[in-house]
């Protein structure tokens, strides 16, 4: 063989193998990236390892070890769930801001708990978890339209591509299973792929998609497959035993191994061998957390697995909890049609309906398996609706004031932080912009949004740009 064996070889090797989903893990990675990108946070990389998933100190303790991420795609209404507006049921019928009339809310809230916070009707089963709960109702963000707000919510920016949260979490922290993706992103989206990417960080920090909209999630035991890696494209390889693909992995690995011998120091090679290992195992890990067969009765009735109308976004949630416990850093899971325009008295109650239940168990089932304290549970969308309704009955888009919540996580529940006007329609106690939710999220996980930076093309990049403060009362307070 060829002592000097070159990367054009190599390549044709990678292209040709056909190594199922351990291939497709490993197709992303780019050398592109490491020759003119480069981490500039010493403090929570560890440059001692070769593995770019390696576990990594936070710049301080955290208190949340993982993120959980509830992304109710379409703006779910604020108005008509946790931000309650008892001057928006007295107006109704009067003109609002944006050319309607202001719609008064359907649905009686009540308050919760011992800590008294409001809660809407449509979620009552998450309303009995009031005291978990923080409320944010100050949130805003730069984008009235749904794909730049996403992306906003995402990456921080709308304008140019940029990291996700995701991949920010994993590239300052890395992973705690081997086996194990550090970022996943349940049922994506179709057109979505941005907001699970890695952007100019290395490759091996994108999202990894399971269940994309060809592809469901099975929910039930009738749906559910008898060989559960059927839930994600490509984790198995059809035509390859898994000893003829050990062997190819092998040969593939040397020949990277002595490629890298020559070179002082390769991030992109050092990155690939560690990320063909990893893509191996998950092979046999990732299958294994999916299959459901042996859950409980009663852990199926927690996440609505048996109801038609909760079974999917149950198990979406029964799977985000299982990969959270074993080590997976940031778990997103998407649930959407909350962009109601129109048919809001009906709709609404439908999408509170299939997500209300399994949200409450997850929360539950965190809390019983004591994982709650250092699990960090966000709920919400990319923004708002409006308080009025200029066509009948719905709401529009409102990005300049709305609610998200989280729970757990070193988070303070049972308080409603900021506030929005007496109709809902902007924030003005306590304005939360969508950079100091990001660079509170970081806090939580022990990370400095400042000092988490990435160099690329001569300037360094953080989450939060050149912006955001983290909310520290909302914050739990030392015991």
């Amino acid at each position: 063989m060829n002592p000097s064996f070159g990367i054009g070889s190599r390549r044709h090797w990678l292209q040709t193998a056909s190594a199922g989903f351990g291939y497709l893990a490993f197709a992303g990675i780019s050398g592109r990236n490491a020759a003119i990108a480069s981490p500039t946070d010493e403090t929570a990389t560890d440059q001692s390892s070769p593995n770019p998933l390696a576990a990594k100190s936070p710049h301080f303790p955290a208190t949340a070890k993982r993120v959980i991420f509830l992304c109710m795609q379409g703006g779910p209404s604020h108005v008509d769930t946790f931000d309650y507006k008892p001057e928006l049921q007295e107006n109704a019928g009067r003109p609002g801001v944006y050319g309607g009339r202001l719609l008064a809310s359907q649905w009686k809230f009540r308050q919760r708990g011992e800590s008294g916070l409001w809660i809407s009707d449509l979620f009552p089963n998450v309303a009995k978890h009031a005291d978990d709960l923080a409320l944010i109702r100050s949130m805003h963000c730069d984008q009235p339209v749904h794909p730049r707000a996403l992306t906003q919510m995402h990456t921080g920016n709308a304008q140019f591509v940029r990291p996700s949260l995701g991949a920010w979490t994993l590239y300052g922290l890395g992973t705690e299973n081997e086996s194990l993706p550090g970022f996943i992103s349940l049922n994506p989206p179709r057109g979505a792929s941005q907001n699970m990417g890695s952007a100019f960080l290395p490759a091996v920090y994108q999202g990894t998609g399971i269940g994309r909209a060809s592809r469901r999630v099975a929910t039930n035991r009738r749906q559910s497959p008898s060989n559960p890696a059927d839930q994600v494209p490509d984790i198995k390889n059809d035509r390859l035993g898994e000893s003829a693909q050990r062997r190819q992995l092998a040969y593939i690995q040397s020949l990277n191994r002595r490629k890298l011998s020559g070179d002082s120091r390769d991030a992109a090679i050092e990155g690939a061998i560690e990320s063909l290992e990893m893509a191996f195992r998950m092979q046999d890990a990732v299958p294994e957390l999916m299959d459901i067969g042996d859950e409980s009765d009663a852990t199926r009735r927690l996440y609505g697995l048996d109801n038609p109308t909760t079974s999917s976004f149950g198990m979406q949630c029964l799977m985000a909890r299982k990969f959270a416990e074993a080590g997976v850093r940031f778990v997103e899971v998407t649930h959407g049609n909350w962009d109601h325009h129109f048919r809001l008295s009906t709709s609404l109650p439908q999408r509170c309906g299939e997500v209300d239940l399994p949200i409450a168990g997850l929360l539950a089932d965190l809390k019983q398996r004591d994982l709650l304290k250092d699990t960090l549970v966000i709920w919400g969308g990319e923004f708002g609706r409006t308080p009025d309704a200029p066509g009948g009955d719905g709401r529009d888009h409102n990005n300049n004031g709305y609610t998200l919540w989280m729970a757990g996580g070193g988070v303070q529940g049972g308080i409603s932080y900021g506030a929005t006007d007496e109709f809902g329609f902007k924030a003005v106690e306590n304005p939360c912009h969508i950079h100091d939710w990001h660079a509170t999220i970081l806090h939580l996980m022990g990370l400095d949004h400042k000092r988490l930076t990435y160099r690329y093309a001569g300037r360094d990049f953080r989450l939060t740009d050149v912006a955001g403060n983290v909310v520290t009362d909302i914050l739990r307070k030392p015991a």
